[in-house]
C-alpha cells in the first residue's frame, strides 16, 4: 500500500473570499476551470453561454449548456442559505428561457 499525503478541509468564511455573488462569486464560478471542476462534481458536461443573462426584468446568475444533450442548465448562486426567493427565481428563468430539463441551485455553499 502506498502512502500519499492527503489534505485537511478547512472552514473559511465565504465572504473573506466573495464580497457578492454576481460581482465576485459569479464571475469566478463562470472561469472554464471552475465549471469544469463543477461539471465533474455534478456529473454533467457543462459550458457556460451566459452570465447575468436576461430572464424578462430579472438576470439569471449563469446559463450553461450541457453538451452532452444540448439541454440548457440554470445556476442561481447563493452564498447564504437557500430560500423560497432564489427557489421562485429559478422556476421564473427556467420558464423564461425553456430551460425545464435541468436545473441546479447551489444553495446553502458549506463553509
Amino acid at each position: 500500500m502506498s502512502t500519499q499525503q492527503l489534505g485537511r478541509l478547512e472552514k473559511v468564511d465565504l465572504r473573506d473570499f466573495w464580497q457578492s455573488e454576481s460581482g465576485d462569486f459569479t464571475p469566478w464560478l463562470a472561469i472554464e476551470e471552475n465549471i469544469e471542476l463543477l461539471s465533474e462534481a455534478i456529473g454533467l458536461e457543462l459550458a457556460v453561454e451566459a452570465q447575468e443573462k436576461d430572464v424578462g426584468p430579472f438576470r439569471a446568475d449563469i446559463l450553461c449548456k450541457d453538451t452532452a444533450d444540448g439541454h440548457w442548465v440554470l445556476i442561481e448562486n447563493q452564498l447564504e442559505r437557500t430560500d423560497h426567493t432564489h427557489l421562485g427565481q429559478l422556476l421564473t428563468y427556467a420558464a423564461g428561457l425553456n430551460a425545464v430539463t435541468h436545473h441546479l441551485d447551489l444553495g446553502q455553499v458549506h463553509r
